[in-house]
């Protein structure tokens, strides 16, 4: 047996490298180089000092790391993983320095100063199998953090690490990026989106040339349109509004939006409203390579903008999806009122609708879907716009739910279903009303189901039959629709509430760890998000960890001072007795008084 001492050490060792660094250097060897050493002058080696690691060695285009705490490791790993996020915004993709970092915490064997063993070669697997920009961790780091960092990590199940004897299970670190408000108020993703299989396109926010500020609720109505029309094409992907919007006002690299909305395509353009006509101008580029695939302009009367807006649909379908058929195209083409007044309510209505968290604001769409209304009885998506603003009230706890409030929701979702039984949006919308005012859970989950038919684009669709799916007690259908929702819409203002609705299906399955984390994701952008608070408190309670579930519920108080258990079911939707009597005893435990 050797008798020589050997120096061990439990530690946390973080090993990171730069993600393509080959063809970068390929690229323009002195300036990646220059770069490369310039980032670790002013940022990694300065984080690394800050959070008490200690380099072992540079290795390279890659760093191996000694931190005596895990939890310093993956804070550590964040802030330059964020740093260097917001520091690539404005570079071009092909140029982007992004670094991919894993992180291990084990025993390790000191040796004149560099460290060896399972626990270094485990942490070097796993940032090889991280995103570019992304942070992966072992299982047993994920277990030393939980809890103590505010950080939501996605179960990766469990991975073959090369030359590893057994698989281990691995955790994707989820994190958002702060940027500037002259940037988009909703997260960069660090991890780039993968493109479906099928053509995939955003529409951007068109330029209002009409000189006229007021004339931006127009200019987005015909955006929106244009959305709603290339959604019904079961051959594409399309993305939502709201994430599209995300880039209204700022100049944006077409490269960079189909990175973080994950699509090949980007239609972008100008609408001027001038007198009685109407011009549209509108370049549709291929976000891998920036090349324009065509670039038109489509002039018409004030009558004449529907066709228009078909004019610029076939035009895309064209250029990306030739095979769709003639009777697609068609179904596609519906002019949803034939009056310019009518119209121009609704679009000034949806504009409002979408300022989610101002009661002035969804109380003003309503009277304005409400004038629609009157003007054209038989305007489907007008009704379904107006009963949806009784939800937002409901949900944000501006109305109660009284038995007149009940049969006006009832009189809107039911008209908008006899009037748009094609009409995905005014389907969804209808349908969560009935489920969540009226509590009628049969007939609202219906038509959520029979809008996912017509339109598996529409995010809204998914998003609301998520919550259809745990209100009906089907949590693991509910995860599975939030992912499509997120997936269609990656930046939409509703993300938290996407995500506090998967938080709610772990919950409802008993899978409390993930709860909490999915929870924290839905807090972070909104911490005094009511929803997210609640099962943030309540599934931090399940899981053992009371303190956490405690600063849930004082957070929860001071936004609500007036919740109680007693008064609970008032702001909850229309859960199951059994899943109802365990979020209340999650909540108990948190903390929140009878």
């Amino acid at each position: 047996m050797n008798s020589e001492h050997v120096e061990r050490r439990l530690a946390a060792i973080l090993a990171a490298d730069v993600a393509g660094s080959c063809r970068l250097i390929g690229i323009d060897e002195e300036g990646t180089l220059t770069r490369l050493k310039a980032l670790r002058r002013t940022l990694f080696d300065p984080k690394i000092a800050e959070h008490r690691g200690r380099i072992v060695k540079n290795t390279g285009d890659g760093a191996l790391v000694e931190f005596a705490s895990v939890v310093d490791a993956v804070r550590c790993a964040v802030e330059v993983q964020r740093r260097m996020a917001e520091q690539n915004i404005d570079v071009p993709q092909d140029k982007r320095i992004e670094l991919r970092i894993g992180i291990h915490v084990g025993d390790i064997i000191i040796d004149d100063n560099d460290i060896f063993g399972d626990g270094v070669n485990i942490a070097v697997r796993l940032e090889g199998i991280a995103e570019p920009g992304g942070i992966c961790i072992s299982d047993d780091a994920q277990r030393q953090i939980r809890g103590k960092v505010e950080l939501a990590c996605v179960d990766m199940g469990r991975q073959a690490l090369k030359n590893i004897a057994e698989p281990m299970r691995a955790w994707c670190v989820r994190f958002d990026v702060a940027v500037s408000t002259s940037m988009r108020p909703s997260a960069v993703t660090a991890q780039p989106l993968t493109v479906p299989g099928k053509p995939s396109i955003a529409v951007l926010p068109f330029i209002n040339m009409s000189g006229d500020p007021e004339q931006d609720y127009f200019a987005d109505g015909m955006v929106e349109d244009i959305i709603t029309a290339l959604s019904r094409f079961k051959a594409l992907f399309v993305i939502a509004r709201n994430s599209s919007f995300t880039y209204k006002g700022r100049a944006v690299d077409v490269k960079q939006v189909g990175r973080e909305l994950g699509v090949r395509y980007v239609l972008e353009g100008s609408v001027r409203k001038a007198a009685n006509r109407v011009r549209i101008t509108g370049q549709l580029v291929d976000t891998a390579t920036g090349a324009h695939l065509w670039a038109e302009r489509f002039d018409g009367g004030l009558g004449d903008i529907f066709d228009l807006q078909d004019q610029v649909t076939e035009s895309v379908v064209g250029a990306i999806a030739p095979a769709v058929e003639q009777a697609e195209i068609e179904r596609a083409k519906r002019k949803p009122t034939e009056s310019l007044d009518v119209y121009t309510l609704y679009l000034r209505g949806l504009a409002r609708s979408y300022q989610f968290a101002s009661r002035q604001a969804n109380d003003e769409a309503l009277r304005l879907f409400n004038s629609a209304i009157e003007l054209d009885p038989d305007f489907a998506s007008a009704y379904g716009c107006a009963a949806f603003c009784y939800v937002i009230a409901k949900f944000n706890g501006w109305i109660s739910g009284t038995a007149n409030e009940i049969a006006e929701v009832t009189r809107l979702a039911q008209r908008a279903v006899e009037l748009g039984k094609d009409d995905a949006i005014a389907l969804a919308a209808s349908g969560q009303a009935l489920m969540y005012v009226v509590r009628d859970l049969e007939a609202g989950a219906a038509l959520i189901d029979r809008a996912l038919v017509l339109n598996s684009n529409s995010a809204e669709a998914w998003y609301c039959g998520g919550w259809a799916k745990n209100w009906l007690g089907e949590p693991e259908a509910a995860i599975v629709r939030f992912a499509r929702a997120m997936r269609l819409s990656p930046l939409d203002p509703r993300m938290s509430g996407m995500r506090t609705g998967t938080a709610l299906a772990h919950f409802l399955l008993g899978r409390y760890d993930e709860a909490a984390s999915w929870a924290a994701m839905a807090l972070q952008d909104r911490p005094d998000y009511q929803p997210g608070l609640r099962i943030a408190a309540a599934s931090n309670a399940m899981a053992g960890r009371p303190e956490q579930a405690s600063q849930a519920v004082a957070r929860l108080r001071q936004v609500n001072p007036a919740l109680r258990l007693s008064t609970l079911e008032d702001v909850l939707p229309p859960y199951r007795a059994e899943d109802l009597s365990r979020y209340e005893e999650g909540l108990r435990r948190a903390g929140l008084p009878e």
